[in-house]
């Protein structure tokens, strides 16, 4: 089936855009944002995801603001032109590839009293993470490339009740990714049982005032870093992020976004007692020659349950098919919510880091983490129990 995107140079195999290179059904394309005040007041965070091979598509917006976290979820059959990025009221706008984009949730086919109109702008380049494979035995779970990007973020967001939130660029922090390719979405696959395998996944992009830095790692039971990432970039004036073509030549886009690789060396981490969110620690990165680079972590209070974005969510989850097309808002008190809860495991909280030695800077970011099953170092036993504390 030929769609207007077949109309441009975009083609990797001889089928039309509309068909998959792939007929794996977990086939997946996405984009996900989220945005913090540099205070802590809010956090948002807003997705959408594109399953061609299941012929489903969702988007979902959440705000976690005043210790209550709203939430709306949409899902609908997915259309075959890859340019139509919209799910009932809720939409994506690609206005300059790369450096800024606009999310929105309108109110028509919307009667939640939850809406926003919210414009990503670029900082920093944007760059392409390693690839990520995966596999349960022999089975390949997830094969997917990911780029990452942060920003800022103008606009309004209005909550249920009336209240509006402007939403300042010199206050209002982002990151942005997009990922495609294979991961699991929909319903729980058919067959023999699979081995259960303890995850420790650590994200954490942070603003400082002249850069960027991120940190991203899975780890295994005992404490094995068996996927790592991370960088730091150079900042840029607003409008001004430099033409990301020259990451043709890695060297010389190194030097023209000011980039830097560097790898996840070891946290140091505490716990609130009886959950496994991490109330603050250390985190140290290495370059390429060792030389470290750790800061501090404190909470600022403000977190969000990423099923607000249906991750792990049981009705919303991604992928999953809802109809031709549902809407349908939630919420949250978020310190009423079961802190060993398994769909609430997925988080992201607002935290303050202080460079620990150099220049003793500060910056704000998230901390996103997923715990699941024993964790030797931190006295983790089960799927999901609680930690001792001290």
């Amino acid at each position: 089936m030929l769609t207007p995107a077949d109309d441009f140079p975009i083609h990797q195999t001889p089928e039309p855009i509309a068909t998959p290179a792939t007929s794996d059904r977990n086939a997946y394309d996405r984009y996900w944002f989220n945005g913090y005040d540099r205070d802590g007041a809010f956090y948002f965070a807003f997705a959408h995801g594109l399953y061609p091979n299941r012929f489903v598509a969702d988007a979902h917006f959440t705000i976690s603001v005043d210790g209550v976290q709203y939430s709306l979820h949409g899902s609908r059959r997915a259309p075959q032109d890859r340019f139509d990025l919209t799910v009932g009221p809720l939409g994506i706008e690609v206005v300059e590839p790369l450096k800024v984009l606009r999310v929105y949730a309108t109110g028509e086919g919307n009667d939640t009293g939850l809406t926003c109109d919210l414009t990503f702008t670029a900082r920093a380049a944007v760059i392409e993470e390693p690839r990520v494979t995966t596999r349960n035995g022999h089975h390949v779970i997830m094969d997917a490339t990911r780029l990452t990007q942060l920003g800022v973020w103008s606009g309004t967001v209005t909550l249920p009740g009336g209240r509006v939130i402007d939403v300042n660029p010199e206050t209002t922090l982002a990151t942005r990714d997009r990922s495609w390719g294979i991961r699991p979405v929909g319903e729980r696959d058919a067959g023999a049982p699979k081995p259960f395998n303890p995850l420790m996944w650590l994200w954490a992009p942070i603003h400082w005032e002249d850069e960027v830095t991120l940190w991203g790692s899975f780890e295994r039971a005992d404490g094995e870093m068996y996927q790592k990432d991370g960088h730091r970039m150079a900042a840029q004036p607003l409008g001004a992020v430099p033409d990301t073509a020259a990451l043709a030549v890695p060297t010389d886009g190194h030097d023209a976004i000011g980039y830097t690789e560097l790898h996840p060396v070891r946290h140091e981490l505490t716990f609130f007692p009886g959950t496994r969110r991490v109330s603050g620690g250390t985190m140290h990165l290495a370059d390429a020659e060792g030389k470290e680079f750790a800061y501090r972590i404190e909470p600022l209070g403000t977190r969000g349950y990423l099923a607000g974005l249906g991750y792990l969510h049981s009705k919303w989850g991604h992928g999953v098919w809802q109809g031709e097309l549902a809407v349908e808002g939630e919420t949250w008190v978020v310190d009423e919510v079961d802190p060993l809860a398994f769909d609430k495991q997925h988080q992201q909280q607002v935290i303050r880091v202080t460079e620990i030695g150099g220049r003793g800077r500060v910056g704000v970011g998230v901390l996103e983490q997923i715990i699941f099953g024993p964790h030797q170092r931190y006295g983790f036993k089960e799927i999901l129990d609680g930690h001792p504390g001290e």
